[in-house]
């Protein structure tokens, strides 16, 4: 049996758990089949609401029938398969192991405390794979090399806007202009222009939430699968009002 302090000790953590898988974008049923999961392994029901901006997790002891609730704000991290995986593999070691709650902190803590990817090395690393996609739809070398150069310069002015808190629309809107509008240099090579201009901006396309939006509706979360899908409709939007710019400068003859 579980003492009303203890509840609200599990709360927190299955709280902050749950908080950081859905905020790195892992679907809604994964979190909570694997907060569930840890949820069991430390003796105690759980049940948890989820919504695209907050999230409700209750706790009960199955022996007193004791209720512990917490609200919380999901706030956002960067997208990470590697640690959405680890946190995921934690649950199954808690439900395996028994962890106590006290390891699972010191696991979790490791776990987000692991250094994470160089910017600089994440700016190239996406520069090459952008350039590969020119390749893949028919760029010969020269469009590859515009669509890298392009790929740079956007992708960076996203990195230092985000930084800033600038809101994640004006980021997609002003990323995309920035590299359609390089890569639009093609132009004025004997090169395929069209398809370095129209894979310059394909960094930007929010796979993710596309992917997690259908999956949620799919698995019985249709509230937030459409918020996820409208989020990510809106950021399209945003990636065609830049290259819409772009084009408007360049086929109009405004520059």
């Amino acid at each position: 049996m579980n003492s009303p302090e203890r509840l609200k000790e599990i709360t927190r953590f299955l709280l902050e758990y749950a908080n950081r898988l859905m905020g790195s974008g892992v679907h809604t049923s994964r979190v909570v089949r694997n907060t569930r999961r840890i949820g069991r392994s430390l003796d105690v029901e759980v049940k948890m609401s989820v919504f695209q901006r907050t999230m409700v997790v209750s706790v009960c002891d199955p022996e007193n029938h004791e209720v512990y609730n917490e609200v919380s704000v999901i706030p956002s991290f960067p997208i990470s398969f590697e640690l959405n995986a680890e946190l995921s593999a934690l649950s199954w070691e808690a439900y395996d192991n028994r962890l106590t709650l006290e390891a699972l902190w010191e696991k979790y803590n490791h776990i987000i405390s692991r250094p994470k990817m160089d910017p600089l090395c994440t700016l190239f690393l996406v520069g090459f794979a952008n350039a590969s996609f020119c390749a893949l739809f028919g760029g010969d070398w020269t469009a590859r090399c515009i669509v890298f150069s392009a790929t740079l310069i956007g992708f960076y002015l996203r990195q230092v806007m985000q930084k800033k808190h600038i809101n994640h629309y004006i980021v997609f809107v002003v990323s995309a202009f920035a590299a359609s509008l390089v890569a639009s240099s093609a132009l004025t090579l004997d090169t395929t222009a069209e398809v370095a201009i129209a894979t310059s901006v394909l960094y930007l396309v929010p796979g993710v939430p596309l992917l997690n939006g259908v999956i949620d509706i799919v698995e019985g979360h249709a509230l937030t699968g459409c918020s996820r899908l409208i989020q990510a409709l809106l950021l399209v939007l945003c990636i065609a009002v830049g290259l819409s710019c772009t084009l408007m400068l360049v086929r109009n003859s405004l520059l």
